[in-house]
């Protein structure tokens, strides 16, 4: 890393992630934004089976919205539903098992989602894959890369039509901050190297998401 990236992620790190930057941007916070009635509106979810993704699913429930959770595991994914809805109430949570690596499987994924459901007002792109060690696809693709970035894509690109026919249509995609720390190496994203490192690893899938995202969505939010 230059110079100039650590002094970057330094200013960043004391402007935004401490206690008094916490403190400072409370400020301006408005809790009753949040007092917002979703009911009518329909979110899909990628790994909304864990982490931030079930924590964004649950608070949507709990606001009416419906819930397409988009997950690999199905185990996992039901489990999850089945604690969103004795939580919320709302059982209009569903379960869709796909997995994001699997680029072919993601384009047929979301096509049969257009023919089922006739709208879709928001697409939160939250699920990720960091391996340590290179494996490929059942395409020949390294698997990071196919998830993080062809993934988030042709489910992004696929589903942009029905988005574009819904109300107030949003794409929310979740970045990293650590991607002002490494350079983007166009000649290596498909991670070539066996044993893989995760901070650049991650950055080399990030910033590709988003000059895509941004490129081809207008609807898009990071």
């Amino acid at each position: 890393m230059s110079l100039y990236r650590n002094s970057a992620w330094f200013v960043k790190g004391l402007t935004e992630f401490t206690r008094s930057a916490f403190l400072s941007a409370s400020k301006s916070f408005v809790e009753k934004d949040l007092e917002a009635s979703l009911a009518g509106r329909s979110f899909m979810i990628t790994g909304a089976n864990s982490g931030i993704g079930k924590a964004t699913a649950m608070n949507i429930a709990k606001k009416g919205g419906t819930i397409h959770m988009v997950c690999r595991n199905k185990d996992k994914a039901e489990e999850a539903r089945a604690e969103i809805v004795k939580e919320t109430g709302n059982k209009e949570v569903f379960v869709h098992i796909l997995d994001l690596s699997e680029t072919k499987k993601v384009w047929e994924f979301a096509e049969g989602f257009k023919r089922k459901y006739k709208t879709l007002n928001v697409l939160i792109n939250n699920a990720g894959a960091i391996l340590s060690e290179r494996e490929v696809n059942t395409e020949g693709l390294e698997k990071s890369f196919a998830t993080n970035v062809l993934g988030v894509y042709i489910l992004t690109k696929s589903l942009i039509p029905l988005l574009e026919k819904s109300p107030d249509p949003r794409v929310v995609s979740l970045r990293d901050a650590s991607l002002k720390l490494w350079t983007l190496v166009v000649s290596n994203l498909l991670n070539s190297s066996e044993i893989l490192h995760f901070e650049p690893l991650v950055v080399q899938h990030i910033l590709p998401n988003i000059l895509i995202c941004t490129l081809k969505s207008p609807l898009l939010l990071m």
